[in-house]
Formats: C-alpha cells, structure tokens, sequence
C-alpha cells in the first residue's frame, strides 16, 4: 500500500512538470507584460488591428512591419495583421488596446481629439501642403510630444502614417465654392475641428464609423463625406456617389501608430529593439506606398467613371482658405498656439 501511494505521487508530480513545460512555449502578447527581466528575444504573438482595406497604405505598412518582426525573430514572435475592422472597429479599438486585447492599433488621428486636443492638426484647413511636411512636423519636437502625451490613458503613441489630403464627394451637386456645401449633410471621421469645418461652410457634419460609411451613403443618411483616393477608391464609394471635387486639401487623414503601455514597457530590451526596427520598416512602407496608391486609386476612380471630377482651381481653393481661417482663431486656444505654430513652420526635408 505504501509502494502504491509512493507511485502515484511520483506520477502525479510526473503530470505536472510536463504540463508546466507543455505551456512555457510562446505566449500570447495579451496575457504577458513581456518579461523585461530576461534576455533574447522573447516568443509572443502580437495582434494589428485596423479598419481599412487590403490595399492601403495602412494596411501594407502593418504587412511590412509584421513580416520584418515575424523573418528577424526566427519566427520567435508571431503576428497577426486584421483589416477592416475584423478584430475591433472603429468604436472599440482604443477600448481594446487599453485592455491588452489587441498590441497595435492604427487609427485616424481624429479618434483621438478628446485625449489631447491637438491630435487635430490633421483636421485643421490647409495645415500641410504635402506629406512631407506632415512627417517634418509628426517626427520634430512637438509632434512626437503630441505623440507620446497618450500614456495616462495607458497607450503610447510611436509613429505617424499617412494616408494624404481629402477629397469630398457628395450625391447633391459639385462642390466649386464655399455656398455648394451649404445645406449638405456630410460624414465626418471626428473631432471638433473637421464638425466645425464644415459647420463654418453651412453644412451639417455627422460622425460616423468608416466601416458603416458605405450604406450611410446608399441609405442617404448622409449626401457626401471627406476621404483620400485610396479609400474612396478601394471602398468603393464612387458606386453611391455622383460628385468628386479634388485639389480640395483643406483637410488630411493621417494616422497614429499606438501600443499598449503594458505590453511596450515590459518588452525586454532585445525584443523592443527588434519590434522598433519593424515598427521603423512599416513606417517606411507606409510613407512610400501613400502618394502612389493614392494616385493608383484616383486612377481607378476616373476609369471607373461613376462620379463627375471637378478640380479647383488655384483661385477657387484660395477662396476656401479664407473662408475657413475662423476655425484656426476658434481653435489655436485648445489646440495650442505653439503646436499650431510648429505645424505651419514644418518643412519637407
């Protein structure tokens, strides 16, 4: 009797080293702060999430980010990449990224106006004539402050990718002054700048998540909306819409690369180091991919030939500018006068 008690608790202890070291292999992201006691790089699965289509600057720059972390950890960290909205959406991204459900989100920086206020830099009218001086400013002094302002909310903010300038589309008539906006019931991704934007143009702004933009065009619950070719362009938006005016530019879709402040500070020195050479790749990618898929898209848009293109003249966008300098006055107070300043004086390197 004591032979067979003494066998069954060698066989017991038997099951249990083997099933501690059954589990001790990779671990999901969400459920680990990453060790950064240890050292090598540390077996993991980390999870992208964002909401636009495949054939995005977005979308390519995660692509690229997670196979240069998949190919130079040896396979040691897996990731996982969901667009359009398949893993969270538009209204519960952030929500998730808090609780470590998800390790990187992408979303347009307007979602993240009530954090901090001057995550609306985008939304201002003609802030930026070109992406590049939108990278000047976003990787100078002030836009990675902006960026980094993010960590009492438990997220950090690492990088800005671009999407590029708006366009607007509507289903009424052509935009060509400042008076064919009024009356329009026009989507907005959010913020208080881009609603009084349009407020200040006579139309009424309406917040929407992107993934429900389409049938709120179909269904009429909006006549227009602001987006870059690329997203019109791959969502299709020409099929319910009539009117395209480009060379508009009063306002940009740029996006904040964000991570978890739990998973970021436990990652060990090693493994953050390798993320952050992968994070800098699919920044690259991104920026690269933004010009040339826009155009790709504003192509597509033409051949497709479902909207009428108008294009302002130099003349005519100068006259929305001067319409919409009282949203810079309304706004320089909350967003800050020295953010604003540092964002006007940004130049292409």
């Amino acid at each position: 009797m004591q032979s067979i008690k003494k066998g069954f608790i060698i066989l017991v202890g038997l099951i249990m080293v083997f099933t501690l070291t059954a589990c001790g292999g990779s671990e999901d992201a969400s459920s680990s702060s990453g060790g950064n006691d240890s050292s090598g790089i540390k077996e993991m699965t980390i999870k992208i999430s964002h909401v636009v289509a495949e054939n995005t600057p977005k979308h390519k720059g995660a692509m690229a980010m997670a196979k240069y972390i998949e190919k130079n950890s040896d396979g040691k960290i897996k990731v996982q990449v969901y667009p359009n909205g398949q893993l969270f959406d538009d209204k519960t991204e952030v929500k998730n990224l808090r609780a470590n459900n998800v390790q990187f989100i992408i979303p347009d920086m307007s979602k993240m106006v009530g954090m901090n206020p001057a995550f609306n830099i985008p939304s201002l009218p003609f802030i930026f004539s070109s992406n590049e001086e939108a990278y000047a400013f976003w990787d100078g002094e002030t836009g990675q402050e902006v960026l980094k302002s993010l960590e009492s909310e438990k997220i950090i903010g690492l990088k800005m990718w671009p999407n590029g300038p708006k366009q607007i589309t509507n289903t009424v008539r052509p935009i060509k002054t400042p008076e064919d906006l009024d009356g329009l019931k026009i989507r907005v991704q959010g913020g208080q700048v881009l609603a009084n934007l349009f407020e200040t143009l006579g139309a009424g702004p309406l917040q929407l998540p992107f993934g429900e933009l389409y049938t709120a065009l179909e269904q009429g619950t909006v006549d227009g909306q602001v987006n870059t070719f690329s997203n019109i362009s791959t969502k299709k938006l020409g099929d319910v819409q009539k009117y395209i005016t480009i060379n508009w530019g009063a306002a940009r879709v740029d996006y904040a690369l964000l991570t978890n402040e739990k998973f970021w500070n436990g990652l060990n020195d090693e493994t953050k180091e390798l993320i952050q050479a992968g994070i800098d790749h699919g920044t690259k990618q991104a920026r690269s991919l933004a010009e040339q898929l826009n155009q790709e898209g504003f192509k597509k848009i033409k051949e497709r030939g479902n909207m009428e293109v108008y294009e302002l003249s130099d003349e005519e966008r100068k006259v929305f500018q001067e319409t919409l300098q009282p949203v810079y006055d309304k706004f320089e107070e909350q967003i800050g006068a020295d953010v604003i300043k540092a964002a006007t004086e940004a130049t292409a390197e």
